[in-house]
């Protein structure tokens, strides 16, 4: 294939795959903006309804906090604990996270000091009502799992769009051509320009958030990138129920985890009726970006056994690619400076498409234009 047959057929596909999968894109994007500071939003909002939490005292025990969210939901008989949030500050609250029958999952909100439950998901107000359905468009389209597959395939077909987007720049052949805007152009020529630097501007970004939402949303990647970089894939782990035993009090475990990842501070533990699921222990270290951290351990529930410790800092290579897509789809690989950033990366999906379809209709035009003269003639 000669270069001028591949550049149209690359040509092809950004084009049409773009008008195809634009408007889910530009919801994708609008939503993402959105929910960049949806954590720092939502903190402001639960403080601002319930109030400022004032220490005193140590905190409860992270039991004594389950026993209080069981005992006040009791006439929920179908109740499980998913996950619980610790507080990372002195002001901060627990965050408990159930399913009951009629919600796969709730928020439950604890003052550490007092036990006192100060509010749950289930009576958000506006802003966390809304904050809660832009979320919901921006990772299943309200859809559920349907939504899911239909995002993890956008998804893909928009990183080629975006690979595209970046092969047909026209500064790979000259710099300036690339980046250079005609202020006082024909619209025609103008709206190129801004597609054109729009797209080089904010391509790599694109690429980082939807690639990542394909690789989790449809799971293909993950194998993949483990056997091109020669990574092991993770055993399944299996705690063993002993007859007779009740799973180990969490304090106890968390003091084995502690032992195992000695520099890690708690952020989340995952909690399950599975007898046989093993309990993660999610932990942050001082050199990781996320705030929710990326190392984690996993105990047996009955033995504490540590079955592995995931030490991001120590990981396979594959382990390290995979570890790499939380930041770079949330945009926290550079702290606050691309947080800002990714909100107008969220624009561009809107930009692209709106001057994208443009150059579309201008072409269109003049086929027809032409058309209409070989007619005449």
């Amino acid at each position: 294939m000669s270069n001028k047959k591949l550049r149209n057929f690359v040509f092809t596909l950004h084009r049409y795959i773009g008008l195809a999968v634009g408007l889910i894109a530009i919801l994708v994007g609008l939503t993402g903006s959105l929910i960049v500071f949806q954590r720092e939003i939502s903190e402001f909002q639960l403080h601002q309804q319930f109030g400022a939490i004032l220490p005193k005292g140590e905190r409860l025990s992270l039991e004594t906090v389950l026993d209080i969210v069981k005992a006040a939901y009791a006439n929920q008989p179908e109740l499980a604990l998913q996950r619980v949030y610790l507080p990372t500050k002195p002001d901060d609250f627990f965050n408990v996270v159930i399913s009951i029958p009629s919600h796969d999952w709730v928020e439950v909100y604890i003052n550490p000091y007092t036990g006192a439950i100060l509010g749950d998901s289930l009576h958000p107000n506006a802003v966390q009502h809304f904050i809660q359905i832009v979320y919901e468009l921006h990772t299943s389209l309200k859809l559920g799992n349907l939504g899911l597959q239909i995002l993890g395939i956008v998804g893909l077909l928009v990183s080629i769009v975006a690979i595209a987007g970046i092969i047909l720049w026209p500064g790979w052949r000259k710099l300036t051509s690339g980046f250079k805007m005609k202020w006082d152009a024909h619209p025609k020529r103008l709206n190129f320009d801004l597609h054109k630097v729009s797209g080089i501007t904010t391509a790599i970004f694109l690429l980082f958030t939807f690639f990542t939402g394909f690789a989790w949303n449809l799971g293909y990647v993950d194998p993949l990138i483990r056997a091109i970089t020669f990574s092991p894939s993770l055993p399944e782990l299996v705690s063993v129920a002993i007859a007779g035993q009740s799973p180990l009090p969490l304090g106890q475990q968390m003091e084995t985890a502690k032992l195992a990842l000695p520099d890690g501070a708690f952020r989340s533990i995952d909690l399950t009726k599975d007898p046989k699921a093993p309990l993660r222990l999610r932990m942050k270290l001082p050199q990781e970006q996320m705030e929710y951290g990326m190392s984690n351990v996993y105990l047996d529930q009955y033995s504490g056994q540590v079955l592995r410790v995931d030490n991001s800092l120590k990981a396979s290579l594959g382990e390290k690619i995979l570890n790499s897509f939380e930041p770079l789809h949330y945009g926290t690989f550079g702290g606050l400076p691309t947080r800002i950033l990714y909100v107008f990366v969220g624009l561009a999906p809107l930009i692209l498409f709106i001057t994208g379809f443009v150059m579309w209709w201008y072409r269109k035009r003049k086929q027809k234009d032409d058309l209409q003269l070989v007619r005449q003639d």
